[in-house]
């Protein structure tokens, strides 16, 4: 039976697997209500924290040689606009090629609305196991794509992992072995730690919220649950900017009008926080207002390195593929019970006390193997 659940060191699972009633390993509030489980119920505590620190520190080659290349099959919306998956791919490569284990590739490239196309491609995976030894699997979009990660992940051909996912679906019958992403929570939180700490309690502040939906719920939600609990923070008035650069200048706008209390306005997305950027420029009241993004693209580094904008929450953009390429070694070293089920790429706090030394710094950390700027595509 096929590995469905990493990162239990426990002698009451076997080496052969676990049965998929493992899952999870604690219940969260809410948990009945979702149909997904959260990441920190279904790690072990402390096993993210540890492939970060791997991830982020210098490469320790492969234990035992690897004779023949390593087979990786990866199935990806690498065709559409975002440049997440070719860095992906770059710095799980690149980070193959630190460990010192041979590898070759094939994908199966599609676009993000090509769902049928993305079937086709794990059919043929499935049916042709034989050649591969890993398979990364990019769903279109998760619930479409369910049926494909469960046929996939019963392969015992090859181990598969997902990518762009931290929610895995309850009602997917056989889990895969790995799942890697980015999370929103552990980014509001990290915002949280950070706002807290720098303003104090008692800020009166608003909010420039995405679409409503879980990305949503988790960055301008729970950042809004934690200043609240923890800091005793008034949320004077929320807007849907629906992640536009449109939405991010009207709702700022209207703060600026209405709601002269606040200092502080939260931006759900790069989008939203350089119209709210435009909108407090063009009313004068730069630095008077705190403005917040989300992301650390380019745009707002930039922005942060001009004082135009105060924070953000700055993915380590190439640690999905380092860690996969990681995840890979540890399974070729049968080390599986120390990896987390779901990685979680770090996610570290950009600000406008840092030097453009320290920010330039951390640009080159998160972007260490797929390189600085814009990819040539």
């Amino acid at each position: 039976m096929k590995t469905l659940l990493c990162g239990i060191a426990m002698a009451a699972i076997a080496s052969t697997g676990c049965l998929a009633q493992s899952l999870p390993l604690k219940e969260l509030p809410g948990s009945a209500e979702r149909d997904h489980w959260l990441p920190e119920e279904v790690n072990a505590d402390g096993l993210v924290d540890e492939i970060q620190r791997v991830v982020g520190s210098e490469a320790v080659k492969i234990s035992t040689p690897v004779e023949k290349p390593v087979q990786i099959a990866l199935i990806y919306p690498s065709a559409d606009v975002s440049d997440f998956w070719a860095r992906a791919f770059l710095a799980m490569t690149k980070r193959l090629d630190q460990l010192s284990i041979p590898y070759e590739t094939t994908e199966f490239a599609s676009r993000q609305v090509e769902h049928e196309l993305q079937s086709t491609y794990a059919t043929q995976v499935d049916q042709d196991s034989d050649l591969y030894d890993f398979v990364i699997f990019g769903p279109s979009e998760l619930a479409t794509q369910a049926d494909n990660i469960d046929k996939l992940a019963k392969n015992d051909g090859f181990k598969t992992f997902v990518w762009a996912f931290h929610t895995p679906l309850k009602d997917i019958e056989t889990q895969p072995d790995n799942w890697f992403d980015f999370s929103s929570s552990f980014g509001a939180a990290k915002m949280c730690d950070f706002m807290l700490e720098k303003y104090g309690n008692d800020i009166p502040y608003a909010l420039i919220r995405g679409i409503p939906g879980i990305t949503d719920n988790q960055r301008s939600g729970e950042f809004a649950d934690c200043v609240k609990e923890r800091g005793n923070w008034n949320m004077v008035y929320e807007h849907y900017g629906e992640y536009t650069r449109e939405g991010g200048f009207d709702g700022t706008n209207r703060i600026l009008q209405a709601y002269p209390e606040v200092t502080l306005i939260h931006n759900a997305n790069t989008a939203m926080a350089m119209g709210g950027m435009e909108a407090i420029s063009a009313a004068g009241k730069h630095g008077d207002i705190i403005s917040t993004g989300w992301g650390g693209t380019g745009l707002e580094l930039e922005a942060i390195r001009r004082k135009e904008l105060d924070v953000t929450p700055m993915r380590m953009g190439d640690d999905v593929g380092a860690a996969t390429a990681e995840v890979i070694k540890y399974h070729l070293e049968g080390r599986e019970a120390e990896l987390p089920f779901v990685f979680l790429g770090r996610i570290l706090i950009a600000h406008d006390g840092m030097s453009v030394e320290e920010i330039d710094a951390l640009e080159q950390e998160a972007f260490r193997f797929s390189g600085v700027g814009a990819l040539n595509r």
